[in-house]
């Protein structure tokens, strides 16, 4: 199989090293407080992360094919120059652009869905990462379930006042804003009277309270909202109608959830890894038990980059279905990502039960940190199970789960 690029490519793919040659061991000044795609401490240019943002989009490496009257490059979106510079920035080890709620899940809604003035006003400081977002969906009562939401919203002299509590709300503490499910028709049916709005954290009346998860840091909250009143035109959407905007948003949110591009560069580490471990002077990369498991992985991580090539070839083919394909990428990305966070634990033996402070981690700690992170990940954005659920019934048209008498 051929898969050279062509001559076509040949100058972009060298314009895009000479990028990666000039800020190789690029440093952020600032302490990230949303997770980036990637990292480096190598040494070199040191820059804020809204200014490597900047400078991504201005050299078309990031927001390609957003208009730049919305803060993006205004260019094509062509996805094997989208592949080039995936690959090109995971061989030179240089950070690609913030990713985040606001970032890959509310900016395509609001350029699907959006009104004018919300794109004009949100998308280009959420793509410059001068604005962050955080998702108002869960319920203490609503999470699987999510179309049992309670969280009520009435306009009243028009704004829309706000009562109910949210949960496993992440980057919370840190975020200026929340695109938030509200229920404003009570009397309407399960999935329908919701309705999709956008609520500036600062805005009186909400109180956050940070939840520890399992990885021993806060990346979860709990958002309570007493009678906070925001403008009517806050809405994303017709009143009523927010379930299908929130079923927009959550397409893109499990595109986003397991970065096929972040795998990679993933596995590159595990890698590396495995060539420094050694059991009795041995590297674990020569020893067979483990170099299979390695392969293993390797190939599920190839299969999982072309099946995210085929997601990524739907722009080029508007009339090309590819929601099931993003679930399939969710449901398995994160177990694959899971799977091989695991492997770096255990290939480090009884250093990879350690954590935290101990001056023998690993690489920072950062194997055992992902790998509860992304056992979190299997559950958050829609279970796997759910998942397997959807696809089974709506990709592949098998009978429907029986559902109980009376619920």
């Amino acid at each position: 199989m051929d898969l050279d690029y062509g001559t076509k490519y040949e100058k972009y793919t060298k314009d895009v090293q000479s990028f990666c040659k000039k800020y190789k061991g690029v440093q952020f000044s600032d302490t990230p407080k949303v997770p980036l795609a990637s990292n480096n401490k190598s040494g070199g240019h040191t820059v804020t992360r809204s200014e490597w943002q900047k400078i991504l989009i201005e050299n078309g490496y990031f927001a390609r094919s957003v208009p730049k009257e919305y803060g993006g490059y205004g260019g094509d979106s062509d996805i094997i120059k989208s592949r080039i510079i995936a690959t090109e920035f995971s061989n030179a080890r240089i950070p690609g652009p913030m990713a985040g709620q606001g970032i890959d899940m509310l900016v395509p809604t609001l350029l699907e869905l959006g009104t004018e003035e919300q794109k004009s006003m949100y998308i280009k400081p959420t793509l410059h990462g001068e604005m962050i977002w955080c998702q108002g969906y869960s319920e203490p009562n609503a999470g699987s379930d999510l179309a049992s939401l309670q969280t009520k919203g009435e306009l009243i002299d028009g704004n829309w006042v706000i009562n109910g509590q949210k949960i496993w709300t992440s980057t919370a503490q840190y975020s200026q804003m929340m695109f938030c499910l509200v229920r404003t028709e009570p009397e309407a049916s399960k999935h329908a009277g919701i309705s999709y709005l956008l609520i500036p954290m600062d805005t009186p009346g909400i109180e956050i309270r940070p939840l520890v998860d399992m990885t021993l840091h806060a990346g979860f909250n709990e958002v309570f909202f007493t009678d906070v009143t925001i403008p009517e035109a806050n809405i994303v959407g017709k009143r009523g109608e927010g379930w299908a905007v929130a079923n927009a948003t959550l397409g893109h949110e499990r595109g986003s959830l397991a970065n096929p591009n972040a795998t990679m560069n993933r596995l590159n580490q595990l890698i590396n890894r495995m060539k420094k471990e050694t059991i009795d002077g041995k590297k674990l990369i020569e020893i067979p038990v483990y170099r299979d498991r390695l392969l293993k992985i390797q190939g599920k991580v190839i299969a999982f980059q072309s099946h995210s090539l085929r997601v990524l070839s739907s722009k080029l083919n508007p009339g090309q279905d590819v929601k099931i394909a993003k679930m399939i990428q969710k449901l398995v990305g994160t177990e694959l990502r899971h799977e091989l966070e695991g492997l770096g634990i255990d290939i480090m033996g009884e250093l990879g039960t350690l954590y935290e402070d101990s001056p023998y981690l690993r690489d920072g700690g950062s194997w055992q940190f992902t790998y509860m992170y992304f056992l979190g990940l299997i559950i958050g954005g829609g279970t796997s199970q759910i998942q397997k659920n959807i696809i089974s019934e709506r990709g592949l048209g098998l009978p429907r789960e029986p559902k109980v008498q009376g619920v």
